[in-house]
């Protein structure tokens, strides 16, 4: 596509229509193996939150059915990155918790993930990569205060 201010509002408009599967193929072609980027996604939803997180929360984040988050919080659990404890506010509930070794995990990912994005943009100018790491960084927060405020 041309530059933006030389683009047709029919080129504008199937660029902004293709958001939705670049978003697809940008997930299929995560630079970590199946197995490890569900253990990202588990740690990453553990790991970020400010409450307790328990089975049903990661499922809700996750869009998936809890039988399903019970067993990807299982294989991460078994491997040692996660544990379970009582929460501090209820003991009644079980609570995830990050171990060391899954925050070792969840460093490893992003350096890999780094060094993918310096891969794939090696060629932009660098005013480019750093504008399109903080408009993804704005897209993210403001994606996450929207899901927030969106009727369930």
């Amino acid at each position: 596509m041309r530059g933006d201010a030389d683009a047709s509002p029919e080129e504008i408009e199937a660029l902004l229509d293709d958001i939705g599967p670049a978003f697809a193929r940008l997930r299929r072609h995560a630079p970590t193996a199946r197995k490890e980027f569900s253990q990202q996604l588990i740690l990453n939803v553990v790991a970020d939150s400010i409450e307790d997180v328990t089975v049903g929360g990661v499922a809700e984040q996750l869009k998936v059915d809890p039988s399903v988050a019970s067993r990807m919080i299982t294989d991460c659990i078994n491997a040692g990155y996660l544990r379970r404890a009582a929460s501090q506010q209820d003991s009644r509930r079980t609570v995830l918790l990050v171990t060391p070794e899954g925050q070792a995990l969840r460093e490893s990912f992003a350096a890999q993930q780094r060094a993918a994005f310096e891969r794939i943009t090696a060629t932009w100018p660098e005013r480019e990569r750093i504008q399109f790491a903080r408009l993804l960084h704005r897209y993210v927060a403001d994606s996450d205060a929207f899901r927030k405020h969106e009727p369930s």
